[in-house]
């Protein structure tokens, strides 16, 4: 966006406002493959599954967070570290012994639940992020907006990208800032 086009970005806002991230999140993610896609993103590539579905929401509408909000992020990819990591690993953890043991199903709920709760206040950081910080617009082409979202994302192997590409394809097409 350059420097004249503050009703532009406000109209932006307002767009970003009436499609709130966690409602963009949970059903791009119940779209069929989308979550196996994010969490062998996470689970190989280190990805912030968050942080993915917001830079994809931001996709939809067109637009990049701006250099200063890249900066922002480092609080919730703390969050993410200190809270939803840890509660993560601790469900897992207890996959194998759960099983015929209703007190560690019973726990295993609670974490899962718990840790989707922290995803939530991530989502809502992330939210935030993009209503404070500068956004820039991002190339018309779905391609570019993918090789753009890679370089962000910092993937290289080519079945991450590919796999990248999986969660892309179910976006609608992304339009530039109106």
């Amino acid at each position: 966006m350059n420097a004249d086009s503050t009703e532009m970005t406000a109209a932006l806002r307002d767009r970003l406002a009436a499609a709130p991230l966690e409602a963009f999140a949970l059903a791009l993610y119940a779209r069929p493959g989308i979550e196996a896609a994010c969490l062998r993103l996470q689970d190989e590539a280190g990805i912030d599954v968050c942080e993915l579905l917001w830079r994809c929401w931001l996709l939809q509408h067109g637009v990049v967070p701006g250099d200063s909000t890249e900066e922002a992020l480092a609080e919730v990819h703390g969050w993410q570290r200190e809270v939803t990591a840890p509660l993560r690993r601790l469900r897992r953890a207890l996959k194998g012994q759960a099983p015929g043991r209703p007190g560690v199903e019973k726990l295993r709920a609670t974490l899962k639940q718990a840790e989707l709760q922290a995803e939530l206040e991530a989502l809502a950081r992330l939210e935030a992020l993009a209503r404070q910080g500068p956004l820039r617009p991002l190339p018309r082409s779905r391609e570019r907006a993918a090789d753009c979202l890679a370089r962000r994302l910092q993937l290289q192997k080519k079945s991450h990208l590919s796999t990248l590409q999986t969660v892309i394809a179910c976006l609608d097409p992304p339009l530039g800032p109106r």
